[in-house]
Formats: structure tokens, sequence, C-alpha cells
């Protein structure tokens, strides 16, 4: 008894560590956005300075990595609010040599000029990654936490396109850009993701007003002449954007 005893203690505080460990990583680099509710719905038109949009304050995805090697840093800016139905999210990039050839849905947007929104409404449990390259494709996943103990209403993997489609996405980029164009050219992705598909994984989210959650947003682009990657919220260590111990906090303002 008294061994099985010093093994769960030895465990417990193995489990201790970790989680102190990955706070404190988190601390370090703890950006925080507070989510406006807008008055009236965006219009998904891409207008930047529209009445629901400009006195949204932007967040900055702004830490690059890997710039020893790689110098193309496009600037990269977002604005999120919500409402009764979901949450808006307009990303804008002054970017260069862009090339964007995914077409289906859960490919391989990432290699593409593209933008990210990996979010965490419950802290314990999965999150949810929203990949839109700069021509409207999509990839869409969920990744439960491997600590969660309770039932699952779905398995993580790939969101199945019947709920993955109610994501309405707006970009004024060409569904395809190939060849690469090296121009300076800006390009905005806007869509709105409704609540309901983060219901489908973890039931009723109750009142969504005054909630904090947890996200990161990134830019990132692989098959072109100058290859980056950034996020806002920073990450360290591995390059790898599903680290959701760096995932730093978004409120809903009341």
């Amino acid at each position: 008894m008294v061994i099985f005893a010093l093994t769960l203690l030895i465990a417990a505080l193995g489990m201790t560590v970790k989680s102190a460990l990955a706070k404190e990583k988190a601390s370090t680099h703890s950006p925080k956005y507070v989510i406006q509710r807008a008055a009236t719905a965006p219009s998904l038109t891409g207008d930047w300075e529209s009445a629901v949009w400009k006195d949204v304050t932007p967040l900055s995805v702004s830490h690059f990595y890997g710039t020893e090697k790689y110098t193309h840093k496009p600037k990269t800016e977002a604005k999120v609010v919500y409402g009764e139905k979901g949450i808006y999210i307009h990303f804008r990039v002054d970017d260069q040599y862009v090339r964007v050839i995914e077409t289906e849905y859960h490919g391989k947007v990432w290699e593409d000029a593209c933008v990210e929104f990996f979010v965490q409404p419950r802290v314990e449990r999965g999150y949810f990654n929203f990949e839109i390259n700069g021509g409207g494709t999509m990839l869409l996943s969920y990744k439960e936490s491997p600590d969660w103990k309770g039932d699952s209403l779905r398995q993580s993997g790939s969101v199945p396109w019947e709920l993955a489609q109610k994501v309405q996405i707006y970009h004024t980029l060409p569904k395809t850009v190939d060849p690469e164009r090296t121009e300076p050219t800006q390009w905005q992705v806007e869509y709105f993701i409704p609540f309901e598909i983060f219901e489908a994984y973890l039931g009723d989210l109750g009142s969504i007003t005054g909630q904090t959650w947890r996200a990161n947003f990134y830019k990132c682009a692989e098959n072109n002449s100058h290859p980056h990657w950034a996020s806002w919220s920073k990450i360290t260590g591995r390059l790898d954007f599903h680290q959701p111990e760096f995932f730093s906090e978004i409120h809903f303002e009341k």
C-alpha cells in the first residue's frame, strides 16, 4: 500500500509540475484580446473600415519564426467581433510572393498564403483550428485534450463538411493564384463561425457574453519562394502551431 501511495504521489507531483510549466510558458507570452459585441452583423464584403469594423482594435500577427533564414515578414492584422449567433473574424495581409493552389476542403491550405485561427472555448477541453488560404479554401479540425476524462460528443479529427460548410467565407484573392504573384499584394479573408460548430463538440456554451476563451492567430506560407510562419501569441521551442499551451486569452466583452 505504501508503494502504491508513493506511486500515486509521484504521478500527481509530475502532473502538477507539468501543469505549472505549461502555465509558466503561457504566461511568459500572453497578449489578451477583447472581442467587442457587434451592433449589427458584418456584411462579409472585405470592408476593413466599415461601420462595424472601423472602431475595432486589430491584433497583430507579428511573431515570426526562422527569420535567420527566411526574411519575408508580411504585415498581418485581424479584427474580431461577435454576435448572438457566432464570431466574425477579419484578416488583412500586406503580402508579397503570394501563391494559392489548394481548392479542396481539408487540403494542404497551410502551404499556400494562409491565415489561421486556433481556438479553445473550454480550457479543459480541446481546440479547433480554422485554416483558410487566400482563395477561401478551408481546413477545419478539432483536437480533444488528452487529459479530458468526460464524454465527448464527437471524436477528434476533421470536422465533417456538413458542419464546416456553415462557416461563411469572403476572400479578395481569386480561388487560385498560380504562378506566384511577386509584386506587393494586399489580401483579406473575412468569415463567420457559428457557435453551433463549437457546440456540436462541446455541448451548450451558454451565454457567450463575459466568457474568456483561449486562442492564437497565425500567418503562414510554405509553397512559395519566400516561406514564413508567424503568430499573435508567441510560441517557443519547436515551430509547431499546434501547441495550446501558448494560446492566449480572448474575452467576450459584456
